[in-house]
């Protein structure tokens, strides 16, 4: 068995999935959700905003205290499954990006969450930092899923895009023909901005069900501005994170003008949905189906839309193919530490770039003895 754990682009909790491996069969077992308090959220937030002037001794604090909770999100889910820790033979953990810079010179990638501090917490050896060996070799070190939706996901019968809707959009394409390879890219923003607008203006996480962009007007022009950002028309490989998507993107588009915040958000829903119908029509016409997973899942208006945009495709949640949408990723990092332990690349070239396949992640040796 392993734990897989993953902090998204929310940082409101730690998602954690207790899963059972054999082969080519995968099944989640256990989950839950560690809630990161407002406190630390915000600490995490400032790490990852750009325009924050980097300190080092707020960087190495925060690195401990996330540690601390992803160490808690571990024990919490052992708890709930009346497990010991020996039972389980790695965690792979994601950790936090707070920073994801794949087009500097040179490209780097940073997630925090101490992963000897998880280690020791829990007893149980501990695989981490998956993306940085991915860009060594020349790959953008995202998306890493991609690799489990192959080898979960994939259909004999008819091509499948995977939508995955977190802070930024990622998308999967799965042809049915196994000598076809698979394509994998981040599309644009996802919930990052619908998010980052709705804690501005109404000091909520999150717009359940689209419920507050459904009051909005779209603006048609404010959409156009944004839909013109060079991110949008670039070939994949590509990669991109809340460093290029936030509120200080926003502002220029914004700048001179008088809109009312519900039409914003109704405009930053439109343009999740049209980046993502865009990407996947360059890239995937003939797919028969989108399958979606990740937080945006939830967003009834953002899916409706998806809908009307990709009249040609059923859109509908991964639990349609019998993966939970919601613990994906978290089952996805549990899948990595498999491979790493098993000695078997976790990544994709044909998705990130690189040069080559490459087994993922480090180890961090656990205080008890490993489990089977």
């Amino acid at each position: 068995m392993y734990i897989g754990l993953l902090s998204g682009t929310s940082m409101d909790a730690v998602d954690a999935a207790l899963v059972e491996i054999h082969g080519a069969q995968l099944r989640c077992l256990q989950t839950h959700a560690q809630p990161i308090d407002p406190a630390l959220q915000a600490r995490l937030r400032a790490l990852a905003d750009p325009q924050c002037a980097l300190n080092l001794d707020e960087y190495g604090t925060v690195d401990a205290l996330l540690g601390e909770r992803f160490a808690q999100a571990a024990l919490n889910l052992l708890e709930k499954a009346q497990l010991e820790p020996a039972a389980v033979r790695a965690i792979g953990s994601h950790g936090q990006t707070v920073r994801h810079r794949p087009d500097t010179d040179p490209p780097f990638t940073l997630q925090i969450g101490n992963p000897h501090r998880l280690a020791q917490r829990t007893g149980i050896l501990t695989v981490a930092d998956f993306r940085t060996r991915d860009m060594a070799v020349g790959g953008q070190g995202a998306p890493l899923a991609p690799a489990f939706h192959q080898a979960f996901l994939r259909s004999a019968t008819h091509s499948r895009a995977v939508l995955n809707i977190g802070g930024i959009a990622n998308i999967t394409v799965l042809p049915h023909d196994p000598q076809s390879p698979v394509i994998g890219f981040d599309a644009g923003p996802g919930n990052a901005l619908l998010d980052a607008w709705i804690r501005q203006h109404q000091a909520r996480p999150y717009d359940a069900d689209g419920a507050w962009a459904r009051t909005g007007r779209l603006l048609p022009e404010l959409l156009a501005r944004l839909l013109s950002d060079p991110y949008f028309a670039r070939p994949a490989p590509k990669s991109t994170g809340i460093e290029s998507f936030h509120l200080h993107w926003l502002a220029p588009h914004l700048a001179g003008q008088h809109y009312r915040p519900e039409d914003v958000q109704r405009t930053l829903l439109e343009l999740s949905a049209v980046s993502i119908q865009q990407a996947i029509q360059a890239t995937c016409p003939p797919c028969a189906e989108v399958l979606v997973c990740g937080g945006g899942v939830h967003n009834g208006f953002l899916l409706a839309r998806l809908q009307s945009l990709l009249p040609a495709q059923r859109v509908h949640s991964t639990a349609q193919a019998g993966l939970e949408p919601d613990w994906i990723e978290a089952m996805c990092f549990a899948w990595l530490a498999h491979q790493h332990l098993e000695g078997l690349p976790g990544n994709l070239p044909s998705v990130t770039g690189a040069r080559e396949a490459v087994i993922l992640g480090s180890c961090y040796e656990g205080s008890r003895p490993r489990g089977g």
